[in-house]
C-alpha cells in the first residue's frame, strides 16, 4: 500500500531538515577569520593546516551521522 499524501509529505520535511546539519561545515569552512592564523602550531604545522584538516574529518562525520540517520527513518 502506498503511504497516504500527509505521510509523505511528512517524511519529507523530517529528512529536509535532517539535511540542514550539512551546511554546518561549509559555514564553518567559509568563516576564514576563525583559521586565518599561523598559532598555534601542531607538530610544526601552522593552525590554518592543520585546522583545514580537522574540518575535513569534522564534515565526514557530519555527512556519516546524518547518512545513518537518514537511512534508519527509511
Amino acid at each position: 500500500m502506498g503511504l497516504s499524501p500527509y505521510r509523505d509529505a511528512r517524511r519529507r520535511a523530517g529528512k529536509s531538515r535532517l539535511h540542514w546539519l550539512l551546511l554546518v561545515p561549509i559555514l564553518v569552512g567559509l568563516a576564514n577569520p576563525l583559521y586565518n592564523r599561523m598559532e598555534p602550531r601542531l607538530f610544526g604545522f601552522p593552525f590554518f593546516y592543520w585546522s583545514q584538516l580537522a574540518l575535513v574529518g569534522f564534515a565526514l562525520v557530519i555527512s556519516a551521522t546524518v547518512s545513518i540517520i537518514a537511512a534508519k527513518r527509511r
